[in-house]
């Protein structure tokens, strides 16, 4: 069996999708299928443009070029960082597999120091509104700049023109990088990207059978039912990557807690939302808990400016 697995160019893009490629191929050893995984390179416009993407549609800009070529029957598999991927189904598509999460904590890369030990009116870079609203609660006094680039360009600019960035774990561990890290953020200090550490596998509907059950072994059900509750909440609340959001799911035996947070641009105010239930029920806790925000004024705090 040969499989084309369809990935965007990027370092990042390709250690992760290797990494599946290598999954993939040992799941087929284990089932006594002889499976040629390759990698499929895809460039999309999030690649391509130096744009800030907070200004576009950005949830997606990374995923529509993927969804595209897979439909086309360019690659036989897409994998997607799901903190990018559109909330909403996609016509013709297959969710297939949500493997095992990363660590979905961010992190401060500083040069070794902390958030509380930058010094006043320090430069700290990130593409992330949700990251930067963040910053500016814990740091008021922080000057907090955008940022774009691959993870190598971001920490190349530390000890240059910003004193710090703050990028995602999962990405710095994936690339062999943790060691730049001065300090894993705590879930609660900075609520993460709905999604962020997972993968996404996406099939086309209509995939071949053995495929679609190979592809469907790596899918990891309290990984799944953590995004599951963290997606939903997003959904309900309209928000995409331009909207300061963080929503984080853990899953402990068969019960699902999920902490959402919508935090005004300038970190002047923050609404946080606790609610927990039967990891099954996964979906409903996610709407219940973004629906308790909207009632609270979270649809105000986000447009704020």
């Amino acid at each position: 069996m040969k499989v084309r697995l369809g990935t965007r160019g990027s370092a990042l893009a390709r250690t992760q999708s290797q990494h599946i490629a290598d999954a993939l191929a040992a799941v087929a050893r284990a089932r006594g299928i002889d499976a040629q995984v390759e990698l499929h390179i895809v460039t999309t416009e999030g690649d391509v443009s130096t744009a800030p993407l907070t200004g576009q549609s950005a949830t997606g800009v990374f995923v529509g070029a993927l969804r595209q070529a897979l439909l086309a029957g360019e690659c036989d598999l897409a994998v997607h960082s799901l903190k990018d991927m559109p909330v909403g189904p996609a016509e013709g598509i297959e969710l297939a597999a949500i493997p095992l999460r990363e660590d979905s904590r961010d992190a401060l890369c500083a040069a070794g120091l902390t958030v509380e030990q930058l010094p006043h009116g320090a430069k700290v870079g990130t593409g992330s509104p949700r990251r930067a609203a963040q910053l500016r609660r814990m740091r008021p006094d922080l000057d907090v700049q955008g940022l774009r680039g691959n993870v190598d360009t971001r920490l190349a600019a530390v000890g240059d023109r910003l004193d710090a960035v703050v990028l995602a774990t999962a990405g710095l561990k994936r690339l062999g990088r943790a060691d730049e890290v001065s300090q894993f953020l705590p879930h609660d200090l900075m609520v993460p990207a709905p999604g962020q550490g997972a993968l996404a596998l996406e099939i086309r509907a209509d995939a071949d059978a053995d495929l679609a059950q190979l592809v469907r072994t790596l899918d990891h059900r309290d990984s799944r039912a953590a995004v599951t509750a963290e997606r939903a909440a997003l959904r309900v609340l309209e928000a995409g990557c331009a909207a300061p959001v963080g929503a984080h799911a853990s899953v402990i035996g068969d019960r699902l807690r999920l902490h959402v947070r919508v935090i005004a641009p300038d970190g002047s105010l923050q609404l946080n939302e606790i609610n927990s239930g039967q990891a099954d029920q996964a979906e409903a806790i996610g709407r219940a808990t973004a629906h308790s925000l909207l009632g609270r004024g979270a649809g105000a705090l986000m447009r704020a400016q």
